[in-house]
């Protein structure tokens, strides 16, 4: 990782690693958990940033927000597109769901951008992953996804 990646460039790279996605979509579609958050959270531990309480709750807050106004909305959305239908053209159907992908993406950018907003600058060496994650998980439900968040920390690129 370099020292001034921005969170979604870390985000991106991060995802792209092997069994990353798989671990955040489990943990999205199996847990509840917000994967915009969870990767918040380990970058702020990969890059030496501490939050508060205050800003684990702060970001939860905005997580919770734009997942209900506009993420989730959108994923629903671009699901139901998934499936073929006889009365949708299946071009047109895929461009459309393209579309809503796209912007779904966008908003998890911007929900990105937001949560590093918040964050404190970096105050040493990086903390372990795993808790900021447990740490996160809790703060956003009242399950801890131990194994799942465990998979996560050990698949994420240093």
């Amino acid at each position: 990782m370099t020292a001034g990646d921005s969170l979604w460039t870390w985000a991106v790279r991060a995802y792209g690693s092997r069994g990353v996605a798989e671990a955040c979509l489990h943990l999205q579609d199996a847990a509840g958990q917000n994967v915009p958050l969870l990767l918040w959270a380990a970058w702020a531990a990969r890059t030496g940033r501490a939050p508060d309480a205050d800003t684990l709750e702060a970001a939860c807050d905005i997580a919770r927000a734009w997942q209900e106004a506009v993420i989730a909305p959108l994923r629903e959305v671009r699901r139901a597109l998934k499936g073929r239908n006889p009365d949708l053209d299946d071009a047109d159907r895929e461009a459309v769901r393209a579309q809503v992908k796209a912007v779904e993406l966008e908003a998890e950018r911007r929900l990105l951008a937001a949560l590093e907003a918040l964050t404190p600058a970096p105050e040493g060496a990086p903390r372990p992953v795993l808790a900021a994650l447990i740490a996160a998980a809790r703060q956003w439900s009242p399950m801890t996804p131990r194994p799942g968040l465990t998979a996560l920390a050990e698949r994420l690129p240093a």
